[in-house]
């Protein structure tokens, strides 16, 4: 009976599972369905205050915009490495630290690799190895800090202990994707992977082959490694901060004239794994002493309301929404409709493009090193390799590609390549 080896992408938005068997190089990678049919496990939890249960993925999500009274979490993997790790918050009557929020997220998709572990090995398919895992990491968890950015490996290790993982290895995510499209290759390539996650961006130019692929150690094939801290989820903040906060108080006065109001609310309300911290008693009253000084109590009064209702992510995921829409057309709307709030907000592609333009300017930045880290010019590289839902967005996507006019571009499984790539790794390095 065959040995089967696991790869777990913990992604910002997406987890997969990717599993390869031992003894022949890149030989049937395949996702495990993680939830129901699908490959792809939103990395999402809801703590349900009505019924006690904790939500995972897709049903945490429709728990939480279907109303039910509870605590959602998403984008955990954006606080590794972050000060928030040092700290614990609170979840009904528990308080629990984010190391074991990140725990619980990878418990729940352990027990989906040892259902399968149990099925595999009734059916004579084969063993699956359930003490040793390949997880993903991207280039840099937190950007020009190489203390935090090992920490944050180090708490994604330590959760993975945790849950039962024993003989742990790290694989950069980039490199994986590079891994899965190798396994489809007959000749040997130059490749730029870019890998646009949901909180990071990663690139690597690899050498790539049949032959290589074949090698145990592949360090020598990768020319460079380059990554910023910008992500799908930075695309979402930026888009809420210019075209939606506005609506709810950023940038308003007093009535007095004297002074705008504070903006920290607002920039924590747009960004993902903030939004939780601002449901307290304090904020709620900072918040209606706002609303009585504002020049505009309205917008106030709106931002209270998410506040009260634990509307926050439901409007962030309106933001997500409007991104993905304005990847095919010129305009969209941010809309937001639950009892007490009717909330609409026309947004275009331009003005998506100029709130993000920062941001992709930071990727060219990353592309650019990269290809002088690897010491070759951008005529050399022959493939680019897009992966990660960030890479569907028409801005990102012409910042990465538009510097390779001559080169083939391969658009891998978005959110399943790094998953599959691991997989191989796992065989490889355990097999």
């Amino acid at each position: 009976m065959s040995r089967i080896h696991a790869g777990l992408d913990f992604g910002t938005t997406n987890s997969t599972l990717g599993l390869a068997p031992s003894g022949v190089a890149n030989a049937g990678p395949r996702l495990l369905p993680v939830e129901g049919e699908a490959p792809t496990l939103p990395s999402a939890l809801f703590f349900s205050f009505e019924d006690g249960k904790t939500y995972f993925g897709r049903a945490a999500v429709f728990e939480y915009v279907d109303g039910a009274e509870g605590r959602f979490m998403r984008a955990l993997k954006s606080v590794l490495g972050s000060s928030l790790m040092e700290e614990t918050t609170r979840v009904g009557r528990e308080r629990l630290s984010f190391v074991e929020l990140i725990g619980r997220f990878l418990a729940h998709l352990r027990t989906k690799l040892e259902a399968e572990a149990s099925r595999a090995e009734a059916s004579g398919e084969g063993s699956i190895v359930l003490d040793q895992v390949v997880l993903g990491r991207p280039v840099r968890f937190v950007d020009e800090d190489d203390a935090a950015d090992q920490a944050a490996q180090d708490q994604l290790e330590a959760a993975a202990r945790g849950v039962g993982f024993s003989d742990i290895a790290f694989q950069f995510e980039p490199v994986a994707a590079a891994l899965y499209y190798e396994s489809q290759i007959v000749a040997e390539e130059l490749a730029l992977v870019v890998d646009i996650g949901g909180g990071t961006s990663d690139f690597s130019i690899v050498r790539l082959s049949p032959q290589r692929a074949r090698a145990q150690d592949r360090l020598d094939d990768i020319l460079s490694f380059t990554g910023v801290h910008v992500g799908g989820t930075d695309f979402d903040r930026q888009l809420s901060i210019a075209e939606v906060m506005p609506h709810f108080g950023l940038g308003s006065a007093t009535a007095d004239g004297k002074r705008r109001l504070p903006v920290w609310y607002f920039n924590d309300m747009a960004t993902w794994h903030r939004i939780n911290t601002l449901y307290t008693p304090a904020i709620a009253r900072d918040i209606r002493g706002l609303e009585r000084e504002a020049a505009e109590p309205k917008k106030l009064a709106r931002f209270a309301h998410l506040l009260e209702h634990r509307s926050g992510h439901r409007l962030a995921g309106a933001v997500e929404a409007a991104k993905i829409a304005l990847s095919d057309a010129e305009e969209a709307t941010v809309m937001l409709r639950e009892p007490g709030m009717v909330f609409e907000a026309p947004t275009t592609q331009m003005a998506f493009e100029a709130a993000t333009a920062e941001l992709v300017r930071r990727i060219g930045g990353a592309i650019e090193e990269a290809l002088r880290q690897a010491g070759v010019t951008a005529e050399a590289i022959e493939t680019v390799i897009l992966t990660g839902g960030g890479a569907q967005v028409p801005a990102v996507r012409a910042a990465a590609v538009s510097r390779f006019p001559g080169a083939k571009i391969a658009q891998s499984d978005a959110f399943g390549s790094v998953g599959l790539g691991l997989g191989i790794d796992a065989a490889r390095k355990f097999g």
